[in-house]
Order: C-alpha cells, then structure tokens, then sequence
C-alpha cells in the first residue's frame, strides 16, 4: 500500500486489537498537527526515532552526538546529501492516525469517562486554588510562632503563584509530548509533600520554600486542565466541561478562606492545620487518579501504538506525527520549554488575553491580602468573620456560571458564522463588570457604609473574573488546539507573575492612597482594558488567520 494512502488499514501480523482502525497516511495528508517551526529536515531518521534520550544526553556529554554535523550542513546550506536524505524520510514515512469512532482516541471516550476525567482533574484544581489563598488568613498565628514579620508571611502567598508562574513553562509542554497522567500524578504526589513540608515547618524560611515548590507541583491542576479538556471534548462541547473546571478553581480561594477564617479563629488548629487539611484532601486526589484519570493526549497514545507496529513488524518506517517532533533531546527541549513563551510574545491573541486576566489576577489576590485587614480596621470584624466574607468569592462564579450557561446558547447559534468568536459575548459583559464591581468595593470602603456594600462590591468583581476566565480558557483551547496548554501555560506565566507581585505592594499602597482610593485606580485601569473582547469579537479572524499555531486549528471551522 501507498504511505499516501488515506485508507485505515489493519496491519498484517500484529495485534488486530492494538492495532485496528489505524489509518496509515503521509505527511501532506496527516491530520494530526505539531509544532509549525518543524521543519522537514529536523525529522528523525528511523534510526534516529527509537534511540534513548539517556543515550542523547551522554553523545552531547561526549561531543559525538549524531545530529551535530547534519545540523551544521543544514544551516550552512553545504549538504546536498542531508537533503536528500530528509526526502527520502520523507517518502517513506507512513504516519499512523486513529480512524473515525475509534474507542482508543480520548475524543471518542464515553461521556462517563469524558465527565470522570473532567471532574477528577478540576477536584485537584479546586485543592490547589484553596491552598493559594487559605494560607493568607492563616497569618497571625503563623507570625507570631514563626517570630515572622507581615512582609514575610506576604512573601509566602507571593512564591505560591510564583511556582504556579514558572513550572508550567515547561510542565505543560512536555504534557504535551510524553502525556497528562504521569504528571497529574507526580504533581500530585510533590504537591502533598510540599503542604507537609510547610505544616512542620520550624521557621519562615522553610515554609517561604515550601510554599514555592507547592505552587510548582500545584500549577498542573491550573495550566494542564484546560489542555485535559480540550483533549477530550469537541469543540461545540467543551464549554459546559470548562466551565466546571472554572468554577472549581475560582471558588477554590474562597472556600479556602471561609474554612481557614474559622480553622484559625480555634486556638487548638491555627495555621498548621489549614496546612494538614489540604495534605488530606491531597491525597485522596493521588489515591484517586490512577483508577479515574486515564492518558488523554492523543499524540502520546499513538506514539505508544507507532512503536509497537515498528517493534511487531520490523518497519520501521511507522511513526506517530508527534514524534516529528522528537528528532534529538535538543529539539524536544527547544520545541517543549519555548513555544509557551514563544506564544506568549508572538501570538497577539494570547498576548492580549494574559494582559487582561494577569491584571484581573493581581486583583483576586490583591483581595485575598487585604480583605481580612480592609474588615478588621473599617468594620472590626474579628478572624472568623472575615474568613465568612470570602463566602462572596463562592457566590461569585456560581453567578458567573448562570452567564455562561446563556453564553453556551450564544455560542451554539453562532459558532456557524464566528467560530471561536462566539466565546466573546459574555467576555464583552465580563469586561464592563470587573471595573464596575472594583468601583463598588472602593467606594464603600467607609465605615459610614454598610459592609455588605464591600461584599457587594467583591461578588461583582468575582463574577466578572470567573466570566473571564472561562473566556480565556475556552477561546485560547479552540483557537490553540493541540497547543491549547502551552497557550495556556503562556497566559498563566503573565497571569501568575502579576498574582505574585501585586500582593508585595499592596499593604504599603492602602497605607498610602487608602483602601479608597487604591481601589478606585486599579478600577482606571481595568476600565482601560474594556476594549480587548471587543476587539478580538471584530477581528480575531484575521489576527488569527496570520498565525502560524492558531491557523491549524482554524480548520475546524
């Protein structure tokens, strides 16, 4: 049979249920995508494609490694013997899909599994995003233990997101070539040991470091489900699906802080147990994924498949269209660590969107940190009530939800003629929302103001973040496709990074502008980034028809 042949086919001599309803394609036919920077020339040989990374590795200790002088000749254009080679690949190559229907493709897993994965993934979301901020109200005990200062015990919310920032630059992507499960799994595991870690803490610098490593660990039940859910939903289904996964990791923080309040309100509990706590809750997630999770990374499970066909039948010309992607340790390190950043700074789409969240991220944790203290001096409400107003931060995305609901019907009547477009229409809404609710918060920041003026103001704003951040997710998914978590690990570098900084200056600025009037410029500044849905509303075909990444999945509409 021709390798340009679309046909599945079942191959002769191996396992007809490993290996049927494969269809063998070429490389101008392959549906399946990889990273467009690719080039043709940088594909492994067929000797090339079963050699260890290990073995990689120690070439390059030693000089020797086999890649060296093909990729030298190829930029100085001086090797007419490498290209020819490279067409020869090229010829040869039989590129393994899964066929239309087939079980084994995660978009054809049951609806059961599709909603057990779902959920098992935004559980593990929903335990990260509570530690993030219940470790704020856990404060006061923790200072005067630790013989800390408030800046200190600042840091340690600040290094949370900064671990959620940094990791998945590399996490997701590499999610992304060797598969979700494994590092759903060690994330897990790390991410236990690090709460510990902090819950037997002797001193601050202990828990400043542990807090850091819980938010590396913790940063796949951010970034990577977002990729889970585009793995196994089809577009025009995976709205519902994302916005479940949102309103777990939106409420997260505030079911953290409502049952810290009163964990730290108990002279018996206090801070460590807010730590203990999620260790529990931790570990029913690691007992939890092997049997609920399973590999959702299409590219990973026909690998698996393409080298058992070269084992099975000595052809070694089989090959999985992600594994173009792996022609040397140092192209899989290239491609994985730098198409996050890489999207980032090239992808206006993306660029724009992790503007607009970052900014709306700093908030969320600017109203973590200073909550507790805005209560306490203007309203004298004491730990546990304080921790009560976080309930808000519950009530605000369950709101957000009744939005998205109608959104979906939105989406559905006219994804026909907009395509990933439709996401928008309640971003358009969000984007009004978010300023309105600061304003709210800023001006009831008297005394002379009843507090539920403020509660008012925090669950307009938590509303407008969770509309947003299901826009985000959704949109940058359909219009990133197979890349949709390193567009996601790319925002979340922005988002995160301004999570982080924002609480080091918040104390200092509310004691300078009052809570008054910092609140009110943060709310200019968000009224400056109204326009970035309705822009993308009205152009985002054409920003992104010039993407190289955003134009594959492009085809799908």
């Amino acid at each position: 049979m021709k390798p340009a042949d679309e046909k599945a086919t079942v191959v002769e001599g191996v396992d007809a249920v490993e290996t049927r309803s494969l269809a063998r394609r070429s490389l101008g036919s392959v549906h399946e995508r990889v990273d467009p920077r690719i080039r043709p020339a940088d594909r492994p040989t067929d000797e090339e494609l079963d050699e260890g990374y290990v073995h990689q590795l120690t070439d390059y200790i030693e000089h020797k490694h086999h890649h060296h002088d093909r990729n030298r000749d190829h930029e100085k254009g001086v090797s007419d013997k490498g290209s020819q080679d490279s067409r020869t690949v090229a010829d040869e190559t039989i590129y393994v899909e899964f066929d239309d229907g087939d079980p084994r493709d995660p978009m054809n897993f049951t609806y059961a599994r599709k909603w057990l994965i779902t959920f098992t993934a935004s559980f593990f979301s929903i335990i990260v995003a509570s530690s993030s901020s219940a470790y704020a109200l856990g404060d006061p005990s923790m200072i005067r233990d630790l013989n800390a200062t408030q800046f200190q015990a600042t840091i340690g919310l600040s290094m949370y997101t900064l671990g959620f920032a940094i990791v998945p630059l590399v996490s997701a992507s590499f999610s992304e070539e060797f598969g979700r499960q494994p590092l759903y799994f060690c994330s897990g595991i790390g991410c236990l040991l690090m709460h510990l870690m902090t819950a037997l803490a002797p001193n601050i610098q202990t828990v400043i470091v542990g807090r850091f490593l819980a938010g590396a660990f913790g940063s796949t039940g951010s970034t990577m489900v977002g990729g889970t859910i585009a793995d196994i939903w089809a577009p025009h289904e995976r709205g519902v699906p994302m916005s479940v996964f949102a309103v777990m990791a939106l409420t997260g923080p505030g079911i953290g802080c409502v049952a810290s309040g009163w964990i730290e309100q108990n002279p018996h509990l206090e801070w460590r147990w807010i730590q203990w706590i999620h260790v529990i809750w931790t570990g029913v997630f690691v007992v939890a994924m092997p049997f609920c999770m399973r590999e959702t990374r299409s590219g990973v499970l026909l690998t698996r498949l393409a080298k058992k066909l070269r084992k099975d039948t000595g052809n070694h010309h089989y090959r999985a269209r992600v594994e173009d992607e792996r022609a040397s340790l140092r192209t899989l390190i290239y491609i994985s660590c730098t198409r996050p950043i890489y999207l980032l700074v090239t992808e206006p789409v993306v660029a724009a969107f992790s503007l607009w969240v970052g900014f709306a991220w700093g908030i969320l944790y600017v109203l973590v940190e200073s909550i507790a203290p805005a209560f306490r001096t203007i309203h004298h409400f004491n730990t546990g009530e304080t921790g009560t107003v976080f309930v808000t931060m519950i009530l605000g995305p369950l709101c957000g939800l009744a939005i998205q609901m109608y959104q979906e019907k939105l989406y559905a009547k006219y994804v026909p003629t907009k395509g990933p477009e439709a996401r928008l229409f309640s971003a358009c809404v969000g984007a009004i929302l978010f300023p309105a609710g600061i304003f709210i918060y800023a001006w009831c920041t008297f005394e002379s103001v009843h507090w539920i003026g403020m509660v008012v103001g925090v669950w307009v704003i938590m509303t407008a973040l969770f509309v947003l951040y299901v826009a985000v997710f959704t949109y940058l998914a359909d219009c990133y496709g197979i890349f949709a978590s390193s567009a996601l690990a790319g925002q979340s570098l922005c988002r995160n990074l301004l999570g982080m900084a924002f609480p080091l200056f918040t104390e200092q600025m509310f004691e300078r502008l009052t809570y008054h009037w910092g609140n009110t410029l943060f709310g200019c500044i968000a009224v400056l980034m109204i326009p970035i849905p309705y822009v993308l509303l009205w152009k985002g075909p054409a920003i992104r028809a010039s993407s190289k990444f955003a134009s594959q999945a492009m085809q799908k509409y």
